[in-house]
């Protein structure tokens, strides 16, 4: 012990905060993911911008841009506190669903690619669906927080989240968007089936959900046929299952070990979308079964890092944030990966931190920081 110069009073010892283990897991596997996308990015775009007469590195650099800006987000969140996130519980519903229906605004809104989900001008273009995911999991943690010894009534507990979630969708699907839809409905009911709510009191508001999706699907000739063409991809390999087909063959011809990061011939055209909604594929193609178990490995330890922090707060808001983050980011990784190796249908939603996008990349960023930022005033080890 060292002593402080004429006296006996010991000097004050200098703590060292610890990282629990969930903690470095979250952080070495989002980190992994978001380091791995890069180059199956560059190599997923850089063909189609060659062909398009632009720079190869146009792509990658942009991500790197929306990675950094992310990567800056977060931090400040996770040292953000967490009574001070709390406090947005409305203000972030609010701002999300304005951004929404700006989306319809002439001028305002960015038509692409079939749909009307961005807003901005020129180079930077927000897609507001991104932001009310997280909007979603603030609001429903405060919503299960605040209500836990009311979980049994369908009006204070169930009913607020579940209006908030299907206007929210109503608008999202209208760009049209189903794929973001379904997330905002994972989220929903994971978030209300971890507050302990009655299965009795999901049902309904579940069958409605469902009814309501399979409803918007079938009645859009586009979205019905690629629904269908899950199941007989190949029977509609020159139209609606064109993707799918390329997917598999991507997928196929990668092997165990893949050709190579930028080997691939599946970039050249013959995978629509590569860098984005199929990007899982293009793994597979340049880095083999290796490369997507790899992935699938992140994800995984993700969910369990996730969990993991959650089971471990005790404040309830926290715990729901933990909770809503995690299944986010989990439900959008398995709708993609379903899409791509034609388990589910295509939606169109982006692979978390390895498809190229902005919006989606730094809001998903900005849900990591939350967690972290929980996992961080978590002690290293649980005191028995």
């Amino acid at each position: 012990m060292k002593l402080v110069k004429g006296g006996a009073r010991p000097a004050p010892q200098r703590r060292t905060a610890q990282l629990s283990l969930e903690a470095k897991v979250l952080f070495a596997s989002v980190g992994g993911l978001c380091l791995l996308g890069l180059p199956i990015v560059l190599s997923a775009s850089a063909p189609g911008a060659i062909l398009a007469g632009g720079s190869p590195w146009s792509y990658v650099i942009r991500q790197s841009i929306f990675m950094g800006c992310g990567v800056s987000a977060a931090a400040i969140v996770s040292r953000t506190p967490l009574g001070l996130i709390r406090k947005l519980r409305f203000v972030l519903p609010v701002v999300a669903f304005c951004l929404l229906v700006v989306v319809f605004v002439p001028g305002l809104g960015h038509y692409a690619g079939g749909s009307s989900r961005w807003i901005g001008i020129g180079p930077i273009q927000v897609q507001p669906s991104e932001l009310m995911k997280l909007a979603l999991v603030v609001f429903a943690a405060d919503v299960l927080a605040r209500r836990a010894k009311r979980r049994d009534q369908w009006q204070a507990f169930v009913r607020p989240l579940f209006l908030f979630m299907s206007v929210a969708a109503i608008l999202i699907v209208k760009q049209p968007d189903l794929g973001t839809a379904i997330v905002l409905g994972c989220i929903t009911f994971s978030m209300l089936f971890a507050a302990g709510t009655r299965l009795r009191l999901l049902v309904l508001p579940g069958a409605l959900v469902c009814a309501a999706g399979a409803v918007v699907a079938m009645s859009a000739t586009y979205s019905r046929d690629r629904l269908l063409s899950v199941l007989h991809p190949f029977a509609h390999a020159s139209t609606t299952g064109y993707q799918v087909v390329q997917s598999l063959a991507t997928l196929g011809l990668g092997g165990v070990t893949g050709s190579g990061v930028g080997a691939s011939v599946t970039s050249w055209g013959f995978l629509p979308n590569a860098h984005t909604d199929f990007v899982f594929a293009v793994v597979a193609g340049n880095l083999g079964l290796v490369g997507a178990l790899v992935v699938l490995a992140g994800f995984g330890a993700l969910g369990w890092a996730g969990f993991r922090i959650a089971a471990r707060e005790r404040d309830p808001f926290a715990r729901f944030v933990a909770i809503g983050v995690t299944c986010w980011i989990l439900a959008q990784a398995v709708i993609n990966i379903g899409g791509v190796i034609d388990a589910l249908p295509v939606t169109g939603i982006p692979l978390p931190f390895i498809s190229y996008g902005g919006s989606s990349l730094v809001v998903a960023l900005v849900g990591v920081g939350l967690l972290f930022g929980i996992a961080r005033h978590q002690p290293e080890k649980v005191q028995k």
